[in-house]
């Protein structure tokens, strides 16, 4: 609702300073060029997403989800020892990784949602310290392909749209380093 506001403002501004200035036809000729090309911008992206969202669906029907989730329950079942205890939850944490590890945002918040209400079961309200640590990795999230980021560079003309990688590994693993330590450290500051 916050940001409908402030869209409806920055709007509103804009539509305002434009006809103060006498300048309607560049306001007019600049918003129809920007909806154009978000237009562009979300097919380029569509394309992008439906190609990684079906891999992801692929490893789940081929039971490469399971297999994903047995290489990770090493690491997993050391941040989350509870949600390891159940296949189906990690299974679920183990697409969300997968996903993220791809760079997918959009194909890993499903799995994500479905692992947080599997571990939110009994909690009557109250959000666990492993619920907090699964919003962390979502959140911060280490991205071996950052495919939506490149995507959208591409999109918008970059030449080489993956450049980026080496930046988007060391900022994405010291997301994910600082967020989950600020996790362990909150977890203690509240016992």
């Amino acid at each position: 609702m916050a940001m409908a506001v402030v869209w409806v403002i920055m709007v509103t501004a804009s539509v305002a300073c434009g006809a103060a200035g006498g300048r309607m036809a560049e306001v007019s000729a600049a918003a129809l060029d920007g909806a154009r090309s978000a237009v562009e911008l979300c097919v380029s992206l569509a394309g992008v997403l439906c190609l990684w969202s079906g891999f992801m669906e692929l490893l789940k029907q081929c039971g490469l989800e399971k297999k994903l989730a047995a290489m990770f329950r090493p690491l997993l079942g050391r941040l989350l020892p509870h949600a390891s205890r159940d296949a189906e939850t990690m299974a679920a944490v183990s697409g969300n990784l997968s996903a993220n590890l791809l760079g997918l945002g959009n194909a890993a918040t499903p799995l994500g949602i479905r692992a947080a209400r599997r571990m939110a079961l009994g909690a009557e309200g109250t959000a666990s310290d492993e619920l907090c640590r699964l919003v962390v990795l979502n959140t911060a999230s280490v991205q071996l392909l950052p495919t939506t980021v490149a995507a959208v560079r591409s999109g918008c003309g970059a030449a080489a749209p993956f450049d980026i990688l080496p930046a988007v590994w060391v900022s994405s693993l010291l997301s994910v380093t600082v967020g989950l330590l600020a996790a362990r450290l909150l977890e203690r500051a509240v016992r």
